[in-house]
């Protein structure tokens, strides 16, 4: 018997070697965790080593990195993963990122890439001093680019867990030219007026899943936006922030597409929005096949939004013929409370209006008690409203 135990034992050790991970540690290639020195040599010969053996890099807890602008390139063998348990902080001059303002943290085409923090992992964006330049902010200031945190772009197969992501320059976490990415279980905050500090942007992709988060920040909890299809976004907490947004679309007369998107059991709490859909006069394409179901509002500003008259600048966008097309619509048990009387606002174009949208089983009460309207302008093929529409145009 004791022989026969230890055959066993043995062969399941045997199967760990066979298939465990190889890791590489950043601190074997000269990283030091003190929160002074920037590491960005370490990390790119750690990476260098994961990307061509299929192993795992990982970022030692307990500890604070320091990262210039760095790009983790691909092609890599499969089971190329970056663990992070510690804390990866970007560097706080923006100085350093002259030859490119706009990215910090980069994941270039890789395919299979696992991103993970077991829980206790943080990518800190450092974003104080980007927002202070903002001119959102101070508007004397001339309106300038700042980083996204971290971007993937073309990282098909993509997984990101468990990780959160603080105090972006501009937005934190963006999936740019990817198919098939999971996130699941991040955490997303920045303080409620940073500017422009988006949590998840979708832009491109396709196939992509996004659950069990939370997002706190200054911008859209989740922005959607043109080429991505087939989204879905489930087990959501919001807020503070803009909500979740479908857009913005069609700006400088461009084209966009959007479609297949379902945003199920979320959780909006004192956002500005709560469920948008955003576009700029004079664009074409469509955003369509798109539902919103089983979310819960608390004293949300605008919880059911379409605009597509939309203009984000300070002097009023010129009047255009041309729209994207908004079509194939759901909203399905929504319930809560409305900061605004007009819990429903469905600001469609005269030329290119709203078609087939279904209202239902949404009960939005006025905060601290009382009834709220839906106003509801250029909509064909509405089913049944609630609150009545109170505008015309609606059909």
């Amino acid at each position: 018997m004791p022989i026969l135990l230890i055959s066993i034992i043995l062969i399941i050790l045997s199967l760990g070697v066979c298939f465990g991970y190889t890791t590489v540690n950043v601190d074997d290639y000269g990283a030091i965790p003190n929160d002074i020195k920037e590491d960005n040599e370490a990390f790119q010969k750690a990476w260098n080593e994961a990307c061509s053996k299929g192993a795992v890099l990982v970022v030692p807890k307990n500890g604070i990195y320091r990262l210039k602008p760095i790009t983790f390139s691909g092609p890599c063998k499969p089971n190329t993963a970056f663990m992070v348990y510690g804390t990866v902080k970007a560097w706080p001059r923006p100085s350093a990122y002259k030859k490119d303002p706009t990215h910090w943290i980069r994941f270039n085409g890789i395919s299979g890439l696992r991103v993970g923090g077991g829980g206790i992992g943080i990518i800190n964006g450092n974003g104080k001093k980007w927002w202070k330049k903002s001119c959102k902010v101070n508007k004397t200031l001339p309106c300038t680019d700042a980083p996204t945190a971290v971007t993937f772009y073309q990282c098909n197969n993509l997984s990101v867990t468990k990780l959160s992501f603080l105090n972006s320059q501009k937005m934190h976490l963006s999936i740019e030219n990817c198919v098939n990415a999971r996130l699941s279980g991040l955490y997303v905050i920045a303080p409620e007026h940073s500017p422009n500090t988006d949590g998840i942007h979708v832009t491109s992709s396709r196939n992509v899943d996004i659950s069990h988060t939370y997002i706190g920040t200054g911008d859209d909890c989740i922005s959607i936006e043109s080429g991505s299809s087939n989204v879905k976004v489930q087990d959501i907490t919001c807020g503070p922030g803009h909500g979740i947004s479908i857009g913005s679309l069609g700006d400088s007369n461009s084209r966009a597409e959007v479609s297949n998107v379902v945003v199920d059991r979320a959780k909006l709490i004192g956002t500005t929005n709560g469920v948008r859909i955003k576009t700029y006069q004079g664009g074409s394409g469509y955003a369509r096949f798109i539902e919103f179901k089983n979310i819960e509002m608390r004293n949300v500003s605008n919880p059911i939004i379409i605009d597509q008259n939309y203009c984000d600048q300070q002097e009023p966008c010129p009047e255009q013929k041309s729209a994207v097309e908004i079509s194939n619509l759901v909203y399905h048990h929504i319930t809560g409370t409305s900061a605004s009387e007009v819990a429903i606002n469905f600001d469609c174009s005269k030329t290119v209006p709203c078609r087939n949208v279904h209202v239902e089983n949404v009960t939005l009460e006025a905060e601290g008690g009382g009834q709220t309207i839906a106003s509801c302008a250029n909509v064909v093929n509405a089913s049944s409203l609630f609150p009545q529409c109170q505008s015309q145009g609606h059909q």
